[in-house]
């Protein structure tokens, strides 16, 4: 049994992603079969589909938002991001994003988070278009690149607002472009990325996308304490079960070395195995 489902209205029909939206995914997935080879496995299904969903993603390189938005395409849905202020409020791109229906979540502000989180509840409970998410917040410091332990806040959403969770599992986009730096303070810091971006279509790498089966959060009490460390911890289970297969054959460290990206912490979801 999932996580028990909103009631929802079944005499609407599924709304279309606004127009600006729809081009920019289709825009994407040309640059995403430019760069490299995408292949897709896994499904969202049916019955899930045009309600409120939470998707939960793996964070590997600075290019792998492109490839899940073009694995969603390639699947038929046209997803939203949880997306920082500091890109919906950016010129030019920004208002895009904002008409475009993606959430917005300010970490640096930490006095409104109470009401992000509750807004962002109301959010999911009336969403026709699956949100996705990266648990981990960040780009995996982990050596061998596997999940970060990441926070909470999307199992806390998931639980809060009643939608079940589709984990997603990924690997390869971090060899289109470099990790880089953690701020842009000027033009000689966007040139590894500039170079190592340029030379993807080249290298043509292969980006491997997977869409496990709902996370089954069924057994949480959502009344007593730790319930989303507990959920948390199904979902990033449930993303590095449909990695492993993804990577198989170079399950230690990623064969694609990044030289600019960090390698100072240590995955606690890296398999037994390769331990």
């Amino acid at each position: 049994m999932l996580c028990p489902m909103l009631a929802l209205r079944t005499d609407e029909p599924p709304r279309r992603a606004p127009a600006i939206w729809r081009t920019m995914l289709n825009i994407d997935r040309g640059l995403v079969n430019l760069v490299g080879r995408l292949t897709v496995s896994g499904r969202v299904p049916a019955q899930l589909r045009g309600k409120p969903l939470l998707m939960a993603a793996n964070h590997i390189g600075v290019f792998d938002a492109f490839v899940l938005m073009a694995a969603c395409k390639r699947i038929g849905i046209n997803p939203r991001f949880m997306l920082a202020g500091g890109i919906l409020d950016a010129p030019v791109i920004g208002p895009a994003l904002r008409v475009s229906g993606h959430l917005r979540v300010d970490r640096k502000h930490a006095g409104t988070a109470v009401g992000q989180f509750a807004e962002a509840v109301e959010a999911m409970k009336t969403t026709r278009e699956p949100i996705v998410v990266y648990p981990e917040g960040r780009i995996s410091h982990d050596p061998g690149l596997w999940p970060e332990r990441g926070k909470t806040g999307a199992a806390r959403l998931a639980l809060a607002a009643g939608v079940p969770v589709i984990p997603i599992s990924q690997w390869g986009a971090h060899e289109a472009v470099y990790w880089g730096t953690e701020t842009v303070n000027g033009p000689a810091d966007l040139v590894p990325l500039a170079r190592s971006g340029l030379s993807a279509p080249l290298r043509r790498p292969k980006f491997r996308v997977h869409f496990g089966d709902p996370v089954d959060l069924s057994d949480i009490d959502t009344q007593r304490p730790g319930a989303g460390v507990r959920a948390h911890a199904k979902i990033m289970q449930a993303i590095t079960d449909g990695l492993v297969p993804l990577r198989r054959d170079e399950l230690d460290r990623p064969r694609f070395h990044d030289p600019t990206r960090p390698t100072d912490t240590v995955s606690p979801w890296k398999p037994p195995s390769v331990l």
